[in-house]
């Protein structure tokens, strides 16, 4: 869909400078998606092979894998294998829907996951089973709108204990205060987090 040098703007590597690549075509349909433009592979701008992208993503060191859902693509590994091969470090983000067993175990991998709550309308599509190939260097996401999002999120690392980062952060990726005070009151081991780009740039594609 679209491929652009920015900085890192969600999650543990955020302020970094990164290259990304943007894969079309999702199989969910969040009522609250910020890249619908994504959704639909044959709105892609154009077919590009992996060796295509490596050339032109450089020598830039740090690379994130996004979508639309990137593990839909069938050359989507291959990827992934091309990056850790160049010893570059990859975010793949992901939707939590779709497997991720048999991915590279690599240092330079970082997943991010989604867990999708209620008001995305996705909250039941999500597979588990990934939650037991997540690591230490790994996070896991949850994007909250209301009360009954951040409720949902807190009983679901109460339930699935994880060792990846959880990341708590608001539809729209600003307005975190109330996020914030709710997770100070309840004492909760999560990360609070923005999204950069759009405090920078606003809420634009290519950044």
């Amino acid at each position: 869909m679209e491929t652009f040098l920015s900085i890192q703007g969600e999650g543990l590597q955020m302020g970094r400078l990164t290259y990304f690549v943007r894969a079309a075509g999702c199989n969910l349909r969040c009522s609250w998606c910020d890249t619908g433009y994504a959704l639909d592979p044959s709105d892609a701008k154009s077919q590009m092979s992996v060796p295509e992208i490596m050339a032109l993503i450089g020598d830039v060191r740090s690379v994130c894998l996004t979508g639309g859902e990137p593990l839909l693509q069938d050359d989507a590994k291959e990827f992934i294998s091309a990056i850790m091969s160049a010893g570059k470090v990859l975010v793949l983000e992901t939707n939590g829907s779709v497997s991720i067993a048999g991915l590279p175990d690599s240092r330079n991998l970082i997943i991010s996951m989604d867990i999708k709550c209620p008001s995305s309308g996705m909250q039941d599509r999500m597979d588990l089973g990934n939650l037991a190939h997540l690591g230490s260097k790994d996070q896991l996401k949850f994007v909250i709108a209301d009360g009954r999002d951040y409720d949902y999120a807190v009983a679901f690392i109460k339930k699935h204990p994880t060792e990846a980062n959880v990341i708590f952060s608001p539809v729209g990726g600003i307005g975190l205060k109330d996020i914030a005070e709710r997770v100070v009151a309840d004492r909760l081991d999560v990360r609070v987090l923005p999204q950069l780009h759009k405090i920078i740039w606003g809420d634009r594609k290519g950044v």
